[in-house]
């Protein structure tokens, strides 16, 4: 461990001494895999059985009594929009503070994202915020389940049987987090995961779709399935579908990539909650907070507020670069949603053509977590206990130098 006070970003010694772990983490098990598929001729779902075989390992690890491997994460939420008959000018409240994809599907089925704010301890959308944003239109919210936190189950399901609205988790970066023992995604209606290149679970791209909902199931595969009936004939197609599927190549290395999950999720949450106390005494730094409820933290990203901060984002950029510069994989996160005119200009060219109001909500949480918040990636979480006190001495290197930033 480096004992160079003098900041890595100004010519000093970084404080990791050696590389954290690369990802994503493989060997000959996976290449044999691939091999296999290879061999077998059989590249496409619906000429193998390695996906279907995924499909029923993830069901039965995570409690679903269906799972439908997709492409992608990002189309799993159009997907369980489209199953759960949402549509044309429908309203769907998400968070501001999340990846793009989480508003974005609204629009892909012709239904507009509707923002609620989110809470400043952990980032999770705010059940409060949401209610306040429900109107006569609203059928849909999407709790994101940020960084492998879990948002309030509890709440959200009683607003949605109260309201009649359908609740889509959106897992993508929880895999293995639970709540009251139950993992995410079987909480719901709908829930989705994603398996792109920073996930905990990867294949370098892809996705699930699962539900407890034997109607749903339906919805889904035909969504999936370009519009086929689940157990029908392959022309009879009784909806218009996507077609979402998951390559066998995939399927073969997710396979292997779950059967390590367990392992790898235990090593990081060792040393999320090591780093948590070393950061405890670290003036200048507040780590998000475990949500009552959870029992189980998927942790994929490790969530911090940067307390000097005080909106100035810039400042905020340098401590993340400062971070990398020791070593860190750091990143200043999320701009805020509900100011991204990509978003809004769809969203009301959807409404002003139905004649109806776009609900704009402000979102002051969502904007102010945006300009202090630095999160490090789950490798971060993947070293051994050595190189997680010397993260730890890193950031307090850098909060303890931050006139050195101004």
């Amino acid at each position: 461990m480096s004992t160079d006070s003098t900041l890595a970003v100004q010519g000093g010694t970084p404080a990791l001494s050696n590389p954290l772990p690369a990802w994503p983490i493989h060997d000959s098990t996976d290449a044999d895999a691939l091999v296999e598929v290879l061999n077998s001729g059989k590249w496409g779902s619906t000429a193998g059985t390695v996906v279907r075989t995924f499909e029923a390992e993830f069901a039965e690890t995570f409690s679903s009594a269906h799972a439908f491997a997709v492409s992608n994460g990002t189309l799993a939420l159009a997907a369980a929009l489209s199953a759960g008959g949402i549509g044309t000018g429908d309203e769907v409240i998400v968070p501001p503070y999340t990846f793009i994809a989480t508003a974005a599907a609204s629009l892909f089925v012709g239904a507009v994202p509707v923002f609620a704010d989110v809470l400043p301890d952990n980032h999770l959308l705010d059940p409060k915020a949401v209610e306040a944003a429900i109107t006569e239109r609203t059928k849909a919210i999407i709790p994101v389940h940020l960084a492998g936190a879990v948002a309030d189950m509890d709440a959200f399901a009683e607003i949605g049987r109260r309201h009649d609205l359908l609740i889509i988790e959106d897992c993508a970066q929880a895999i293995g987090a639970e709540w009251k023992g139950t993992p995410v995604g079987a909480l719901a209606g709908i829930g989705t995961f994603s398996f792109q290149s920073s996930k905990n679970l990867t294949a370098g791209e892809g996705g699930m779709v699962v539900t407890n909902d034997d109607q749903l199931a339906i919805g889904l595969f035909s969504a999936i399935n370009v519009g086929r009936v689940l157990g029908g004939g392959w022309y009879e197609h009784a909806t218009v579908g996507y077609n979402l599927r998951l390559t066998e190549f995939q399927g073969a290395l997710l396979r292997v990539q779950l059967s390590r999950l367990a392992d790898q999720q235990k090593v990081r949450d060792e040393n999320a909650r090591l780093l948590t106390e070393l950061l405890s005494g670290v003036e200048g730094v507040t780590v998000d907070t475990d949500p009552e409820g959870m029992t189980a933290h998927g942790r994929h990203l490790f969530m911090m507020r940067m307390d000097a901060v005080d909106g100035d984002s810039a400042l905020r950029d340098k401590i993340v670069e400062a971070l990398v510069a020791e070593g860190l994989p750091a990143s200043s996160g999320y701009v805020p949603l509900n100011q991204n005119e990509a978003l809004l200009t769809a969203a009301r060219k959807i409404t002003d053509r139905l004649g109806q109001p776009y609900p704009l909500n402000e979102c002051p949480v969502g904007d102010q977590v945006s300009t202090d918040t630095v999160w490090l990636a789950q490798p971060a979480l993947l070293g051994a206990t050595d190189q997680t006190h010397e993260v730890a001495t890193a950031i307090a290197k850098v909060l303890g130098q931050l006139d050195q930033l101004r």
